[in-house]
């Protein structure tokens, strides 16, 4: 029987519905052990994709480990054999919203919305913070390429303008962005991580530039939250969002939205659904949560909520620490010094510590790619650049053979 508006509302408040919590059976989670030269991590077992090919490419679309693909079979298998009801599925996602605040340390779980996709998340910044003629917006020129659609549009439609901070080398910091950055600036906005040459950008000191000012900080995180600890807190952003189907080893369709606090209420909602709906009132409107669950408007893709709890369950036994210490300190430094070592011109800063390592190159495209493809390994080429970006299931034999391979682009 089709519920009603009301008693849908009085389910998702109460999350009462009697159906299993967890589909399928419990899924095995990887030791956490020293593992051996070969896989530092004790994981390569858990990537069938490293039995294909050397794939050095997890900052494009990064594989996902067996355990995330067994949580994507359970719930498939649960819906065609007992289908759901809704409060098990909304459960799921607080349980989602518990695993992401521990991985980036925020306060509470409440900070955690459920969006899309990570670009749905600055649109849902600019949007409600009401931008107008004669407010500006700052990024810096690595920033993707969703947020110079999402400005530019907004410079014509809005009269905004957008300022944009130039890279030194490969490098931006605080100290250039502070000339961009004054009273009508409403939202600072950065990549934690670039995903043209890694820079993994030092974030307070932007942070506190913008809170100067009176403007939000805003950051998409996607390169950067699963690879290395993140701190939300000490570094000051207001509002992250992350997509999940690079670093966080699931799919798409569900992006961790965090918003602290005290500064949700400043962030006006431009869209409505059942799904941040409170209590009835007796006008007939309703409650809607004060927290980030307000952004949450419609149903979930709750199959990918799913597939999410498992990548983020397993990063949390692996241990992000021991991934930043295998993957950035070990493998991703490695490259760097053979990169320029062989001479070539590095776009990622030396020492820079993220897991994208990114070098010039004046061959033809087609030459480039051949060269990858000969030897099995799998990169991003772009026109006058090659990005490599190893991961977890990597090892130091993956970078010595990719290293063996920019030989020949010398």
């Amino acid at each position: 029987m089709p519920l009603d508006r009301r008693s849908f509302v009085a389910a998702a408040a109460s999350l009462t519905a009697t159906a299993i919590t967890r589909p399928g059976r419990a899924i095995a989670m990887p030791p956490r052990s020293l593992g051996s030269a070969d896989d530092p991590l004790g994981v390569r077992g858990d990537f069938p994709i490293v039995n294909e090919r050397i794939f050095l490419n997890s900052a494009y679309i990064a594989p996902i480990p067996k355990q995330v693909v067994a949580a994507g079979h359970a719930f498939l298998e649960e819906k065609a054999t007992n289908s759901f009801q809704l409060g098990p599925l909304l459960r799921k996602c607080d349980e989602v919203r518990a695993q992401f605040a521990r991985l980036i340390n925020a306060a509470s779980p409440d900070e955690i919305g459920l969006l899309f996709s990570t670009g749905e998340g600055e649109n849902v910044v600019a949007a409600g913070l009401d931008l107008r003629a004669g407010d500006n917006v700052v990024i810096d020129e690595l920033h993707y390429t969703t947020e110079f659609v999402l400005y530019r549009m907004l410079e014509k439609t809005h009269g905004i303008q957008l300022r944009i901070a130039k890279h030194r080398n490969g490098v931006v910091d605080a100290s250039d962005f502070e000339p961009l950055v004054d009273r009508r600036t409403r939202l600072v906005s950065v990549a934690w991580v670039s995903h043209l040459n890694g820079l993994r950008h030092d974030m307070r000191p932007i942070a506190d530039i913008a809170h100067a000012n009176g403007a939000l900080f805003y950051t998409d995180a996607i390169q950067g939250v699963g690879s290395f600890p993140i701190d939300v807190r000490a570094s000051g952003v207001d509002v992250l969002c992350a997509g999940s189907y690079k670093w966080l080893l699931a799919g798409w369709g569900v992006a961790p939205f965090y918003v602290r606090t005290d500064v949700a209420d400043r962030l006006r909602l431009d869209r409505f659904g059942e799904m941040n709906a409170g209590q009835q009132l007796p006008d007939g409107s309703y409650e809607i949560p004060t927290n980030a669950k307000r952004f949450d408007y419609s149903s979930r893709a709750f199959g990918d909520v799913y597939a999410l709890s498992a990548g983020l369950a397993y990063l949390e036994k692996v241990g992000v620490a021991r991934i930043e210490a295998h993957t950035i300190d070990g493998l991703a430094r490695r490259l760097q010094d053979g990169l320029a070592n062989q001479g070539h011109r590095l776009f990622t800063p030396l020492g820079n510590r993220s897991s994208i390592v990114t070098f010039y190159t004046t061959k033809p495209v087609a030459d480039v790619r051949a060269v990858f493809q000969a030897a099995k390994i799998e990169v991003t080429v772009r026109d006058g650049t090659v990005r490599i970006a190893p991961a977890l299931f990597n090892n130091a034999a993956d970078i010595d053979r990719c290293l063996d391979a920019t030989k020949r682009l010398i």
